[in-house]
């Protein structure tokens, strides 16, 4: 079974559980619920890029990365862009004009092997040791967008070492 089809499976056990054990008082205090009551995971992640660089996204994310490219529905992919997927975490990057890269905004990429993930980004990357429990670096994709690239330094459930 692929990580996709494991995680939609899981999406789908939690919503099975929490539509059988849902409290008759919402976290809101309501009868009715609040956006923290159905949300169930995040989608994708988008980042803008400037038009026509669609080969240099594929080349970052496909090549460098190792995530699959996925084809966008047609009145979709007429916009420009592209949608990268992998390790259960899906970008969009969708075209902007005029371009301007997010240099704060960033998505959190968990990898398990944070050596191989510098290495592999092709670049300079900036270390961040301000986030106990985890190694991490910050990069850019071709664009200028910002990533955070996280390990933690331990499992869950593993216990804490000294």
């Amino acid at each position: 079974m692929t990580r996709l089809a494991m995680l939609d499976d899981v999406a789908a056990d939690r919503s099975t559980r929490r539509a059988e054990t849902r409290p008759r008082t919402w976290s809101g205090g309501g009868d009715e619920p609040t956006l923290i009551d159905v949300f169930t995971a995040i989608h994708h992640v988008q980042l803008a890029m400037p038009a026509g660089r669609e080969d240099e996204a594929r080349a970052f994310f496909v090549g460098a990365l190792g995530m699959g490219e996925v084809a966008k529905p047609p009145v979709l992919a007429a916009r420009g862009g592209a949608w990268f997927r992998g390790g259960g975490v899906e970008l969009h990057l969708g075209v902007e004009e005029p371009f301007a890269p997010a240099r704060k905004a960033h998505p959190g990429l968990v990898v398990d092997d944070i050596e191989e993930a510098a290495r592999r980004v092709g670049q300079d990357v900036e270390w961040d040791t301000d986030f106990p429990g985890f190694r991490r670096f910050y990069a850019h994709d071709p664009f200028g967008n910002r990533l955070e690239f996280l390990q933690p330094l331990r499992r869950c459930g593993e216990p804490a070492t000294g």
